[in-house]
């Protein structure tokens, strides 16, 4: 079910923007962890859960509103690896949940006085695999396998009562259609978030598709992007917001590229707040940053949308 301030958040965004925070990854590897690692961020939940907390706590300083979850690499399976058993994992996903309420409380009384919400992530199953399929799709598993998958972490995270689910960067129409299925009865709304390439998904599928997807849905509150190149951000959510009528959420990268083989960033960063003005105007109320995306530009954002 979800938590008693799931409705303020849905009824902010028919006000104007939210602001998402940054990259939880980034943020953790500033602090000096290392993630070199196939559970990524996730690791943490098990070894060093108050770095996570401490991580969420930087972005609810730096002005964002919502804190989406150390869980993107948090799976059954990929616990299940390091020989961790399903009971303790179930722990581990809703401690996710707890760790950034700890760091809204904290927030608040340190003098934060806004609203401060919080997204499950609920990464794709190519973020499991450890691999960068997550920005290719097309696992060669059908869409009921795909549901399957999710539905067990999904349950376990929705009795954590956040206030979002975050289906987040999704790579193709089959998987989001197994994660629309699988929000269903859960009780807590959720917002579909694709990564993209130009104007379609990593998979090839038109924007328009994958969007209308979503568009009669009623637990999804947003739809949109994330984990994409800045430039790619206009122009979906013009198409979000066109085809489905509901908030549209972004959250790019920073404009590097990730090398999964090397494990590491490469190239520039392109992301600036001086663009989430236009996105917006376009349509977008849930906008943040991805990977490689900081507390600084959170309050950049922050401030640009102040102005706007």
């Amino acid at each position: 079910m979800a938590s008693e301030n799931a409705p303020a958040l849905a009824a902010a965004l028919s006000r104007g923007p939210v602001v998402l925070d940054g990259g939880m990854s980034n943020q953790l590897e500033a602090a000096g962890h290392d993630l070199g690692d196939t559970l990524w961020s996730a690791r943490l939940l098990v070894d060093r859960p108050e770095a996570v907390t401490e991580a969420h706590l930087a972005y609810y300083e730096a002005g964002a509103e919502v804190a989406i979850t150390a869980g993107y690499q948090a799976t059954f399976e990929g616990f299940a690896r390091r020989g961790i058993p399903r009971e303790e994992v179930a722990g581990l996903l809703g401690l996710s949940v707890g760790l950034a309420r700890e760091a809204a409380r904290r927030a608040h009384a340190k003098g934060v006085a806004r609203p401060l919400w919080v997204a499950a992530s609920v990464g794709p199953y190519g973020a499991m695999l450890a691999d960068g399929s997550e920005y290719r799709g097309r696992y060669g598993l059908s869409v009921a396998e795909l549901e399957r998958f999710h539905v067990p972490r999904l349950e376990v995270l929705a009795a954590a009562a956040p206030d979002v689910l975050a289906l987040e960067t999704v790579p193709d129409t089959d998987e989001a259609r197994a994660l629309l299925r699988g929000v269903r009865g859960l009780g807590v709304p959720a917002w579909l978030s694709y990564s993209v390439t130009g104007d379609r998904t990593r998979a090839g599928q038109p924007l328009e598709e994958a969007f209308a997807l979503a568009a009669e849905a009623d637990e999804i509150i947003a739809v949109g992007v994330n984990c994409c190149a800045p430039g790619d951000v206009d122009a979906a959510v013009a198409t979000a917001s066109r085809v489905t009528g509901k908030p549209v959420v972004v959250y790019p990268n920073s404009g590097e590229t990730w090398d999964a083989g090397a494990r590491a960033w490469t190239g520039r960063s392109t992301f600036t707040a001086g663009q989430v003005g236009g996105w917006e105007r376009a349509g977008a109320r849930l906008i943040g940053g991805c990977c490689r995306v900081g507390p600084e530009a959170i309050t950049g954002i922050a401030s640009a949308l102040r102005a706007a």
